[in-house]
């Protein structure tokens, strides 16, 4: 979702009050509810391939070019109001989950297929790409909790009608051009300083340049021209087609519980049609994502299949879904505090640790430590080993192949064991930064500092490393 909606009197700032708050309340950087799953069947569903991607990706584009086409043949007649209408809504809002996949970058299995879609999309959607590319990290990190996450867009208390008003895309893509023109001339806001490092922020000025620069490029082609078909086309269907993100992007979150420590309180699971979920990019299935982000977007229904009776049932169809949240949002105008009620199962589901029948680290005469048996690890498996007080992280790249890392991602100090192994690379099941698995070196944001690497071999039928 885009700028927040509704007035409120809450400080959703991320640096005031209640960013104060939630920090001493342990709600920053916290533990969050994990369904149980087995981790055989995890690893499986977070095998990404480019052919999906690919496929969809393109019939995507194709979609947008023709309904383009269709638009720019039947200009000035009546054709061309359905015709900009569909190319509108797969521009401003079909590009949202585009954006949002390749941000993670478990689209496609090949990276830079994600990173040459990803600067495209953002620019469909008026976001500047680094900026949001940390704010979804933090939105992952602490999903609503007031104060930190920054992609609130529902706040307290509720305002039915500038939630309809957002249908028309004025107040949110009016908000993206404006904070763009603001850090196009170098000034970034103070929330964007909360959560872009530094050392970013004078790409991120770059970026808006360009955004900007495009936009304008496209205003003043139709200015001199004297035809509004170049901002039409260019810049102005981030207005006119939002209004298809906002319709799928208000059944994330909308009207559900705040600062909780549990997806399944504050992000809603809806079942869609065929249609919808191929514009959608399978986001329908929110709270799977948000437990298992490293679970590309074609794996989510097989994922809510091994997890849902762990989760509160979800909605039939959007008309339901809808219904709960305009039915919260009125209530929640009279009274910000009043939540929609849920069927939450009381379940012991924990950060799942594979177990490989192991319990003990042996350590051999020679001070080498014995890590258990070769063949107890199957190709793509990752398994944590704690020594001493210290965590690492096995990975098994192959049949008698193995690496051996710090345990702990640079970025969010988030359990590795936890997430992929993907080409070789260890996948953080937090925000999908990527560590080369046999030199820890970091091969995709955002995290920064490499991991340590250690030696690891296999002596005989065990897995043994001289720590």
């Amino acid at each position: 979702m885009g700028a927040p909606i509704g007035a409120t009197d809450v400080d959703y700032s991320l640096t005031g009050t209640s960013h104060d708050r939630a920090v001493a309340e342990g709600l920053a950087n916290a533990e969050w509810f994990l369904a149980d799953i087995d981790a055989a069947r995890l690893r499986e569903l977070q095998q990404r391939t480019d052919r999906r991607a690919t496929a969809d990706v393109v019939l995507w584009l194709v979609l947008l070019v023709a309904s383009g086409v269709w638009a720019y043949l039947s200009v000035w007649s009546w054709w061309s109001i359905p015709a900009f209408a569909i190319y509108g809504a797969l521009y401003g809002g079909a590009a949202d989950p585009r954006w949002h996949e390749m941000g993670h970058g478990t689209a496609f299995r090949t990276a830079w297929l994600n990173d040459l879609i990803y600067p495209v999309a953002s620019f469909m959607l008026l976001r500047g790409p680094t900026v949001w590319r940390w704010s979804h990290y933090r939105h992952h990190t602490d999903t609503i909790i007031v104060g930190r996450d920054a992609e609130i867009s529902f706040q307290r208390p509720a305002n039915v009608r500038r939630t309809v008003l957002a249908f028309t895309g004025v107040p949110g893509a009016f908000q993206m051009f404006a904070r763009l023109v603001r850090h196009a001339a170098g000034r970034i806001d103070d929330d964007a300083k909360e959560f872009v490092p530094e050392s970013e922020w004078r790409k991120v000025v770059w970026e808006s340049r360009v955004f900007v620069a495009i936009v304008v490029g496209a205003a003043v082609w139709s200015l001199v021209a004297w035809t509004p078909l170049p901002i039409l086309f260019i810049g102005g269907p981030t207005w006119y087609g939002m209004w298809l993100m906002v319709f799928f992007g208000i059944t994330q979150h909308a009207g559900l519980r705040e600062n909780v420590l549990d997806h399944r309180y504050s992000t809603r699971t809806v079942y869609m049609n065929p249609v919808f979920r191929f514009l959608y990019l399978n986001m329908n299935y929110h709270v799977e994502h948000h437990m298992f982000p490293s679970v590309p977007y074609r794996n989510l229904p097989a994922l809510h299949d091994e997890i849902a009776d762990q989760l509160a049932p979800a909605h039939p169809t959007t008309w339901s879904a809808y219904r709960e949240i305009f039915t919260t949002l009125s209530r929640q105008q009279r009274d910000p505090s009043y939540e929609a009620p849920l069927d939450v199962p009381d379940v012991p589901g924990a950060h799942h640790r594979i177990d490989v029948g192991e319990t003990n680290w042996v350590r051999h005469a020679d001070g080498a430590i014995d890590l258990g048996a070769a063949d107890a690890m199957s190709p793509g498996e990752l398994r944590q080993i704690d020594i001493d007080g210290a965590s690492y992280v096995l990975a098994c790249i192959g049949e008698g192949d193995f690496a051996l890392c710090d345990g702990v991602c640079t970025h969010a100090k988030v359990q590795l064991s936890g997430g992929a192994l993907v080409d070789g690379e260890i996948e953080c099941p937090k925000h999908n930064a990527r560590f080369d698995a046999r030199t820890g070196e970091v091969r995709r944001g955002p995290a920064k500092a490499p991991l340590a690497s250690y030696p690891v071999r296999v002596d005989g039928r065990r897995v043994v490393t001289d720590l």
